[in-house]
């Protein structure tokens, strides 16, 4: 049994990686921002797998409160498994923003490089004296990275940067002999970015027709894949860029 934390791990993409791992037999702590409910319920359905997990709340564009949120992080893997440290962080939670390059506004772009790269970044740092050796950091980007799509100018640049840090965490944490990658999933039918993707027909179809499988992604083919990199038969692979997109324009 190891232990995972997932940011944004409520619902999406971050709910349907902590019941992977939990499938998988491991322990979760998961982070919310202001839906306790969702994240109780998350709680509940990785129990009823037979594993352990506590939900904390996170809001991960205020980097102030991560060196508390550590500390909190620290007391509770003392009380609930009387330990001191985690073995696996998945960086997930994030927003969506969707505007033209020149009506993208400044606080559009702060909330979005507080959320996703410096988030990111110094989330990690905060929470590396509380990971153990020999685990595992897996960022979560997007296709967007790879692929440019109107109205995501800011959202793919800090994705980018993203992978970029994955590289040279890779290389930093090698003397501790913790991994470093990141998954690019495609687009997926979630309620992210308000949805669109799974609610609006023609953009579903469009994306399904510009897909080599032929479909829309779905949380669990998220899910499923960051928790194979997780496992000990991914154990080599670092510094890796890993798209999970069924193959969008190829």
């Amino acid at each position: 049994m190891k232990i995972a934390l997932v940011t944004g791990g409520s619902r999406g993409l971050g709910k349907s990686i902590c019941l992977h791992l939990a499938g998988k037999g491991h322990d979760v702590i998961l982070t919310y921002k202001s839906n306790l409910t969702e994240a109780q319920d998350t709680v509940a359905q990785i129990e009823k797998l037979g594993r352990k997990a506590v939900a904390l709340p996170l809001d991960v564009s205020v980097s102030k409160s991560f060196a508390a949120f550590s500390a909190q992080v620290k007391k509770v893997l003392t009380e609930n498994w009387q330990q001191s440290d985690f073995d696996f962080l998945v960086n997930n939670a994030g927003v969506g923003v969707n505007a033209p390059f020149m009506e993208t506004t400044e606080e559009q772009f702060d909330l979005l490089m507080n959320v996703h790269f410096k988030g990111t970044f110094f989330l990690t740092q905060k929470l590396l004296p509380v990971m153990k050796d020999g685990g595992r950091i897996v960022n979560i980007t997007s296709g967007l990275a790879r692929f440019s799509l109107p109205g995501y100018a800011a959202y793919g640049a800090m994705k980018g940067a993203v992978e970029v840090l994955t590289r040279y965490l890779a290389k930093e944490l090698g003397p501790r002999r913790i991994t470093v990658n990141v998954v690019a999933p495609g687009a997926i039918e979630t309620d992210f970015g308000g949805g669109t993707v799974r609610d609006n027909p023609e953009v579903n179809k469009f994306i399904a027709g510009q897909t080599a499988l032929g479909r829309v992604g779905l949380p669990d083919d998220i899910g499923g894949a960051v928790a194979s990199l997780l496992s000990d038969d991914s154990r080599w692979i670092n510094g890796q860029r890993v798209e999970v997109s069924g193959g969008i324009f190829l």
